[in-house]
């Protein structure tokens, strides 16, 4: 892995496009970030050796998207002290529900910030995952902060448009 600040795992390739919604939150910030697909089940000693790697390449946020069973931000979390954020995915008969108690259902100590299911869920993830580095990064967070304007000046925008 390279020097970037937040790696992205899912467990699967289908799971790209969704997860690119973290990532491109990440990229409109000007966060670095490596992705990356692994599987809990299919590699574990994969998922161990990216989360030494990033680890030892001064690394500080994993992002972990997975269905169904969705044990990856788990498990990367009982591996690391560095936090982790769960995206449940939309991957199974029982629409994400699965994958969302699987990931919001850890046990004690072992600690996974979870998100919403689905996209929203990965585009949140990028953010929180900015907003936690931007505690020691003033550009960062300068920038976060004109995000939530612009978000503020659209709703206006459009409450005004309705009263028109």
């Amino acid at each position: 892995m390279s020097n970037a600040k937040v790696a992205i795992f899912m467990g699967s390739k289908s799971d790209l496009p969704l997860m690119r919604e973290a990532a491109e939150v990440l990229k409109k910030f000007g966060v670095s970030y490596d992705m990356t697909v692994t599987s809990a089940h299919r590699t574990p000693d994969r998922t161990e050796e990216l989360i030494i790697s990033f680890e030892a390449n001064g690394g500080e946020i994993f992002i972990a998207g997975a269905g169904s069973a969705a044990h990856l931000a788990g498990v990367i979390a009982a591996k690391t002290i560095l936090p982790v954020i769960g995206v449940p995915i939309d991957s199974s008969p029982l629409h994400g529900w699965d994958a969302l108690l699987s990931t919001v259902q850890m046990p004690g100590g072992i600690p996974v910030a979870s998100m919403a299911i689905g996209k929203a869920g990965a585009k949140n993830a990028g953010i929180f995952a900015a907003q936690i580095l931007a505690r020691k990064d003033p550009e960062l967070a300068k920038r976060l902060v004109e995000y939530k304007a612009e978000m503020a000046k659209k709703v206006i925008a459009d409450a005004e448009q309705m009263d028109e």
